[in-house]
């Protein structure tokens, strides 16, 4: 008995199809991480997949839109930030510390960001897939005013330590108990989620000091 490769959805060369492109995707994912957009070529992607770089273009079209799928599948899980509104400084907070530390994995979506945002139509696919799926999701659960800028000044602030920490490797954060590295960034984090900065012209904020 032949096997069915008509126009059914569950035909094997339909699955066949969906396995070779995602085999093509992880591919792209690990070459990407690992060379950043302009180290990573068709050719390797290819490779690593065990296809060749006809067939990825023929699937993804090009090296930039297998980019951007690459980027999008890798933004997509949250990892770090949290998806409760009345606890995201905290939980947010105990997970940065938790995956920079020096024996966790590393967070492969912050070194495909850190090896490709050198190329300006790189950085462009991965700003629109941070706002995608942490820019819109952080902004919509930040109280009062302002919301967008200090979405990103945290977003800044986890990008920023898990540089420092996990990257470079600095040594007062790494070896800082994480309880404490915790409960500093649950104060940091605090300031920018539930209290919103004055724009306005107007007045300083009481007891400020002012400079001179």
């Amino acid at each position: 008995m032949t096997a069915d490769t008509g126009g059914s959805g569950d035909s094997p060369r339909r699955r066949d199809a969906s396995a070779t492109r995602e085999a093509i995707l992880n591919s792209a994912i690990e070459a990407f991480t690992r060379l950043g957009y302009d180290g990573a070529g068709v050719r390797e992607v290819a490779g690593g997949a065990g296809v060749t770089a006809m067939l990825v273009n023929r699937y993804f079209g090009s090296k930039e839109q297998l980019f951007a799928e690459a980027v999008d599948r890798s933004f997509a899980p949250r990892t770090v930030v949290s998806n409760d509104p009345g606890g995201m400084s905290e939980q947010t907070a105990a997970r940065l510390a938790a995956r920079t530390s020096p024996e966790a994995d590393d967070l492969d979506p912050f070194v495909l960001m850190l090896r490709s945002a050198a190329n300006p139509r790189a950085a462009e696919i991965i700003r629109a897939a941070i706002e995608k799926h942490v820019g819109r999701h952080l902004t919509d659960r930040l109280p009062g005013p302002d919301a967008a800028p200090r979405a990103e000044l945290l977003l800044a602030l986890i990008a920023g330590v898990w540089l420092m920490r996990k990257v470079i490797a600095t040594p007062a954060l790494t070896g800082i108990d994480e309880g404490a590295l915790t409960r500093q960034l649950h104060e940091l984090m605090e300031v920018l989620v539930n209290a919103p900065p004055a724009t306005s012209g107007g007045d300083a904020t009481p007891g400020a000091i002012s400079p001179g």
